[in-house]
């Protein structure tokens, strides 16, 4: 029996109602990484509220088809966050450091398409080669549902395991150098933020930069504890045909055999929490926001009307501070007007993005029986925190600017 049930399903479905919510003004503003990033954790808590509730005492095998599906995505999903952090960290660089960014229908779309490519066609990459040293098909954990995991093998770690660790590091190598160059333009940039019609406050700014430590903070630790703990258990690698001897057996582990381990409980509670935890983080910087809160308000609105009721309009007098503050577009336009501040470049393109935190998680592949459970291989896969836009920056030289408008 499951201590946790109905805890576990109630948070991960009101998790899964709340990270998705923003995802329609998201669209609208080209928001790719923040996007995939809602639909990625978005699409796993569903996952995991429908494994608690179908597997709840029990670990019958009713829907294969299902786990080969479900299991493959939630294997996915610890690549696939990582990657739209990634994503997010880069385009706050980019803004950070004045890169110049095309903001023709050309550009827009070159960039829409390497933020695809890294956010969704590089996880179905790993996905597809996790093949390699994938033991069987899933496995079945009473109470948790179905888990596809991959042996601990050495061909595991460059075709999975290492994946979480690197992304992370390359997140915090693009977290640390955009913070180093705020703080070195921080005059120029609090000047920008607190004056004119794009104004954003300095505060919300500040929150961004603070999310760029967090995740140099937390990502590496945890994906470094994940892939140590992998390591230390290395199985030798035997064959192709040794590895997927047994692939068409389907695992089914009682509660009482892979809770009474404590390393296996460890990992595959962290496994389903952590995705809990991702979208708990991405719901207090996004879905709660003063963009949010207004859109709530106006569907809200739109709803009673039609049903009869009437309550007050959501008010659009207030500065354009919130539409642009926190939800700004990714693709900025160009302006002939007054110069902000200079830079020692051309005049260049801004282009808006978001920052984030990221940290590791973990799933596991587990033994048939309690005698060899630790003998097993087991697998980790790494999620990461959510983030909030990056809000827009000018930069001038010789009467040249940018300004930021919604595409």
């Amino acid at each position: 029996m499951d201590p946790l049930y109905p805890l576990y399903s109630i948070f991960s479905f009101i998790c899964f109602v709340l990270v998705l919510s923003p995802l329609p003004w998201h669209l609208q503003s080209w928001n790719t990484g923040t996007c995939m990033y809602m639909i990625w954790t978005g699409t796993v808590c569903l996952i995991w509220f429908i494994n608690s509730m179908v597997w709840r005492n029990n670990a019958i095998d009713w829907a294969p088809v299902y786990c080969d599906i479900a299991g493959r995505i939630v294997l996915g999903a610890g690549i696939a966050i990582p990657t739209c952090s990634l994503c997010i960290q880069r385009r706050l660089y980019f803004i950070t450091t004045m890169r110049v960014m095309s903001s023709s229908a050309k550009g827009k779309f070159k960039m829409v398409v390497t933020d695809i490519c890294i956010c969704v066609v590089f996880p179905m990459i790993i996905m597809a080669i996790s093949y390699i040293p994938q033991g069987n098909r899933y496995d079945i954990y009473e109470d948790v549902g179905c888990i596809v995991g991959v042996q601990d093998i050495w061909p595991a770690y460059p075709t999975l395991l290492a994946w979480p660790l690197t992304i992370a590091l390359i997140s915090s190598v693009y977290g640390f150098f955009t913070l180093r160059s705020f703080l070195a333009r921080r005059t120029q940039v609090n000047e920008f933020i607190n004056t004119g019609k794009n104004s954003i406050g300095s505060q919300r700014y500040s929150r961004l930069m603070i999310l760029s430590c967090v995740d140099i903070v937390l990502t590496i630790p945890f994906s470094a504890w994940l892939l140590h703990d992998a390591i230390v258990d290395i199985q030798p690698y035997v064959s192709w045909t040794y590895t997927h001897s047994y692939f068409s057996v389907i695992g089914t582990y009682p509660s009482i055999i892979w809770r009474n381990n404590k390393k296996l409980h460890e990992v595959v509670e962290w496994s389903r929490w952590n995705i809990i935890l991702c979208a708990i983080t991405f719901i207090a910087f996004f879905t709660f926001a003063e963009e949010s809160r207004r859109n709530y308000g106006e569907v809200l609105y739109a709803v009673s009307k039609r049903f009869g009721c009437h309550i007050s309009k959501p008010s659009r007098t207030t500065k354009s501070k919130s539409r642009r503050g926190t939800l700004p577009p990714m693709f900025p336009s160009r302006k002939s007007c007054e110069a902000t501040f200079s830079v020692d470049a051309d005049c260049e393109r801004n282009e808006l993005s978001r920052t984030t935190g990221s940290f590791g998680s973990g799933s596991t592949m587990v033994a048939d029986s309690q005698e060899n459970l630790d003998a097993l291989p087991s697998n980790t896969t790494n999620y990461t925190s959510t983030s909030e836009q990056q809000p827009p920056i000018r930069s001038s030289q010789q009467g040249c600017s940018e300004t930021a408008e919604m595409v």
